[in-house]
């Protein structure tokens, strides 16, 4: 698209500053059109992917809006991902769009995985609520957050914890095992489905919520067991993480989404694969990102903080985001003025951007 200027922005965190190699711990691409400073700018963050080049950037960009693609030193980092920390490396791309770009409205994006974050991020910003996880010290850089004006949840998860836990193949029967399983939950046992009947999913989500508890016990041991030694954490491994049952059985939430497929292909492959969310974890980043017990990253709680006119945007063909998931983000924000808009393609809208583009536009034109 021409008339589009892409600026790399590189700025150093709250918490540290260059590494020895010269790289800024907060990376991103500024996005905007050729002229003057647009006064609108979105940002974009993720819990560990690279949105410094979002797929909407450019679109938006065409659209005369500043479109900020933010990384924390998290990005390609998710085993040692902590909360307060990616919440202040966030604050830093926020100032430098109204102090250094001439943005005076921000727009935040939460994409994917980013809705939960984005919505925390706001959460904090309009009423600080984030705590350090266990054994680490308070991060000041929090307590001070510029909040964003507008907030868009596009495609968006339902927080780190729940989408987890909903991925999460119960069967596994040892943790260091990848190819353990318990039979009467293996959901690729043909004997149990699909279809899938009520009573096998009903089993089957209390044993996924039962397998996330133990995992927060054992992490909670061994935090407990580090004390007075020389080591303050521990990487661990968690295996098979694409599992939920709709992903493999279609009548489960029917929508326009392709069966037997998850992000990463057919589940019953990709769930005995190498590549997985929350697959490398220390023990603090299990706390802060995916336990039910203690994990700050559930959407709601802060959702339920976010008074700014909000858009909610669910593409019906998504693999692994459902309707019930939008309905979910929708009724738990705060805001008055909410808006719930449907767009049918998949997760990374390939077919759609233009017209997601232009549905966006014309909602923040309106505010």
């Amino acid at each position: 698209m021409s008339g589009i200027v892409r600026e790399f922005v590189g700025l150093p965190s709250p918490l540290l500053g260059r590494a020895g190699a010269g790289g800024h711990p907060c990376q991103g691409v500024y996005h905007r059109p050729t002229g003057n400073p647009p006064k609108t700018a979105f940002i974009a963050t993720h819990y560990n992917v690279d949105f410094s080049e979002h797929y909407l950037a450019e679109h938006l960009a065409a659209r005369g809006y500043g479109f900020l693609g933010w990384n924390t030193r998290f990005r390609g980092n998710e085993a040692h991902f902590l909360l307060d920390h990616a919440l202040a490396e966030i604050g830093t791309g926020v100032r430098w769009l109204r102090e250094h770009a001439g943005a005076e409205r921000i727009v935040l994006l939460g994409n994917s995985g980013g809705g939960s974050l984005m919505a925390a991020y706001q959460s904090q910003a309009v009423e600080p609520n984030v705590t350090p996880v266990a054994g680490m010290r308070p991060v000041s850089a929090i307590e001070d957050l510029p909040a964003g004006d507008l907030f868009i949840a596009l495609a968006a998860h339902s927080g780190r914890p729940e989408v987890l836990t909903a991925w999460m193949d119960p069967s596994v029967t040892d943790e260091t095992d990848p190819l353990s399983a318990d039979p009467a939950l293996d959901p690729f046992n043909p004997e149990n489905g699909p279809p899938y009947d009520a009573a096998f999913q009903a089993r089957y989500r209390a044993a996924q919520r039962a397998r996330n508890e133990r995992i927060t016990g054992r992490v909670l041991e061994r935090l407990d067991a580090l004390k007075g030694t020389r080591a303050r954490d521990t990487l661990f491994t968690l295996h098979r993480t694409w599992a939920d049952l709709r992903m493999i059985d279609p009548a489960i939430e029917p929508s326009d989404r392709e069966p037997n497929r998850c992000y990463l292909g057919e589940p019953a492959k990709a769930n005995y694969g190498v590549f997985g969310i929350g697959s490398l974890c220390t023990l603090r980043t299990w706390l802060s990102m995916w336990s039910l017990r203690t994990s700050q990253c559930a959407a709601a709680p802060h959702l339920a903080r976010i008074t700014a006119p909000s858009l909610v945007v669910h593409a019906t063909a998504d693999e692994c985001v459902y309707d019930s998931d939008a309905r979910a983000v929708f009724d738990a924000l705060a805001s008055s003025d909410k808006t719930l808009d449907f767009i049918k393609d998949t997760h990374y809208l390939p077919r759609s951007r233009p017209w997601v583009a232009d549905l966006v536009d014309a909602w923040v034109r309106d505010h």
